[in-house]
């Protein structure tokens, strides 16, 4: 991706989405577009009109951290916005020496992570890269992601490519739209992290030439970081489900994180999760028919 032109459509999307009421300042003459002016984020922010309008144009190289905090001030955004914005900032600079020569390939797992995610077997579990790659998965894991892995015989898969390519998709997420713009947040939030990762933009890449859907959300600008909450899903075997999911980085093997689902005992959810956990362990060799690489 080119970065400047990341940075001028993030802060430009940013600043339409702000009105002068909301921004506690009067709305003076007519307005052609919607949203704050360049001259009064400035004038919040404290920079000059002719600094801030450079930051737009796509140049936050060298950007210092409180003007950037500034800003996100001034465009009111959230935590997820603000550390997308010093992402950006950060990529503006030149790339890392080991960040430019450095083959970027599945990240490794450990045997004890390994270990960890067999153990737990009350919960559905599988581990991610950045790049949304599933890079392994307990069985109920796989069991819950049937639909996704159906097609695959070896891991990684990627769900990114599920969500938006896989005709099954929609139906295994009843609510497809709010999932997969999500998708489309967490995404670029990836991207701005790692920018210099071949990998992730030859998806981004291929993931906007093959799908309406994606390219509309992802010209929004809009970021998302999935760290809790509740995904309802309708499996093939034991019908709809609506699970609590946690999302536990894993700070030694970053960028890596765990992924794990949950449901209250004794509700729907929870009947249909140990549904799924016998219709997982009925499956032939359910935990090696599926391997790494």
């Amino acid at each position: 991706m080119d970065n400047r032109s990341e940075v001028r459509a993030f802060l430009t999307s940013r600043r339409a989405k702000i009105s002068p009421e909301q921004a506690g300042i009067p709305a003076y003459g007519s307005r052609r577009v919607a949203g704050l002016r360049r001259g009064e984020v400035a004038a919040i922010a404290g920079v000059s009109v002719e600094y801030y309008t450079r930051l737009e144009r796509g140049n936050l190289a060298g950007v210092s951290d409180s003007v950037l905090d500034a800003l996100a001030r001034a465009l009111q955004l959230d935590d997820t916005e603000t550390a997308h914005l010093h992402h950006l900032a950060r990529a503006a600079g030149p790339a890392p020496a080991r960040t430019r020569t450095r083959r970027e390939s599945t990240s490794e797992i450990r045997p004890a992570i390994r270990r960890v995610l067999d153990s737990m077997t009350g919960v559905p579990a599988f581990i991610r890269n950045h790049r949304f790659d599933i890079l392994a998965a307990n069985p109920l894991g796989l069991a819950l992601y049937a639909p996704m892995f159906a097609a695959n015989t070896v891991l990684p898969v990627n769900s990114m490519r599920f969500t938006f390519l896989d005709p099954h998709a929609q139906a295994f997420y009843p609510e497809w739209a709010q999932t997969a713009r999500s998708a489309v947040g967490a995404l670029r939030i990836a991207a701005a992290a790692h920018p210099h990762d071949q990998q992730l933009m030859n998806l981004i890449g291929e993931l906007s030439m093959r799908g309406d859907p994606f390219r509309t959300w992802w010209a929004a600008q809009d970021v998302f970081v999935h760290r809790h909450g509740v995904k309802r899903f309708h499996h093939p075997a034991v019908g709809d489900l609506e699970l609590a999911y946690e999302t536990l980085e894993l700070p030694g093997d970053e960028p890596l994180t765990v992924l794990t689902y949950t449901a209250e005992p004794g509700t729907p959810s929870g009947d249909g999760l140990e549904l799924l956990a016998t219709w997982a362990a009925t499956r032939e060799n359910a935990d090696t028919r599926i391997a790494p690489r």
